[in-house]
């Protein structure tokens, strides 16, 4: 297949490419952080400016689409709402309708931060009340997505892994600061159930094989504070997790509106599977076996 990944300088969308290039033709975009000698072929487009997605689409020819490209940097959002909205609503509804148009399938990547978090186990069926302005532009773009291409898939993901930058997940950070022997916040009231990348990443192949299409919550079976996150993290890596401050969220000082509870269930997409979705213990397993294969300082190689 060949498969078209935007944001592929991200978290998710390069660890995607770098998964799926292996069985696939894979055409990565980036914008604003280039890459250098990766195994998959590399398109510079700003998905913003006019004619950049049907010229996108020209080039590679997919059958697939994945998109990655988001403003996910929730305080910057809440600082420039009308931008967020341009990259996080506008961008994905336009190049829904283009796919749609030209016959290929669509993965668009969503959060679990459309829901408040007042009560957890979310399922697809229950009413998002996103909170902050990031949440409140992804849940439009999830709506606009499905009007223009009802046959998409929008996935819902919370996920940690090794970023080219190093600083793209709170599984990153923990490493490098506790690393360090610097002291952290853990939030003893928020929950959530990250999935690895790498797990994130053939599950995303599957769901297009199957031709599943509609929403779908693609996050870890379990859920975890995220102050529990953080002292698994330093029990994997050897560090010491009295580093980490168990810490209320209201403490925290952070700029926009934090949903509590996040977990989510992922009883849809096990059962179109035909499996459970990855447990936890096991995904911060393989994320510190990477790191024992020097995975992080590999990513650099393809960055200039």
């Amino acid at each position: 297949m060949r498969i078209l990944i935007t944001g592929a300088s991200g978290l998710l969308g390069f660890n995607l490419a770098l998964e799926a290039c292996q069985q696939h033709t894979v055409f990565g975009v980036v914008h604003q952080h280039p890459l250098q000698r990766t195994p998959f072929n590399v398109l510079t487009s700003d998905l913003t400016l006019p004619g950049q997605i049907e010229r996108l689409l020209d080039a590679a020819q997919p059958d697939w689409v994945i998109h990655c490209a988001a403003l996910a940097i929730i305080d910057a959002c809440e600082s420039d709402p009308q931008w967020a909205r341009r990259i996080n609503t506008e961008v994905p509804a336009l190049l829904a309708h283009h796919v749609s148009k030209g016959g290929a399938r669509l993965v668009s990547i969503s959060t679990d931060a459309v829901f408040d978090g007042v009560k957890g186990g979310y399922t697809e069926e229950d009413a998002p009340n996103p909170l902050s302005v990031y949440a409140q532009t992804k849940r439009a773009g999830e709506l606009a997505v499905l009007a223009a291409d009802p046959q998409a898939v929008v996935a819902r993901v919370n996920l940690f892994g090794w970023s080219l930058t190093g600083r793209r997940s709170l599984a990153e950070l923990f490493v490098r600061n506790l690393s360090a022997g610097l002291p952290m916040m853990g939030f003893t009231d928020v929950f959530f159930c990250p999935l690895l990348v790498n797990d994130i990443a053939p599950l995303l192949i599957e769901m297009l094989a199957k031709n599943l299409h509609g929403l779908y919550h693609l996050v870890s079976s379990e859920s975890i504070s995220k102050y529990a996150f953080g002292v698994a993290i330093a029990q994997k890596f050897g560090f010491d997790p009295g580093l980490i401050t168990p810490t209320p969220v209201a403490q925290s000082g952070l700029k926009a509106a934090r949903s509590p509870n996040l977990t989510l269930s992922t009883h849809k997409l096990a059962a179109a599977l035909g499996r459970p979705l990855p447990a936890l213990s096991p995904a911060i397993h393989r994320f510190w076996q990477l790191y024992q294969e020097n995975y992080p300082q590999r990513l650099k190689q393809y960055t200039p």
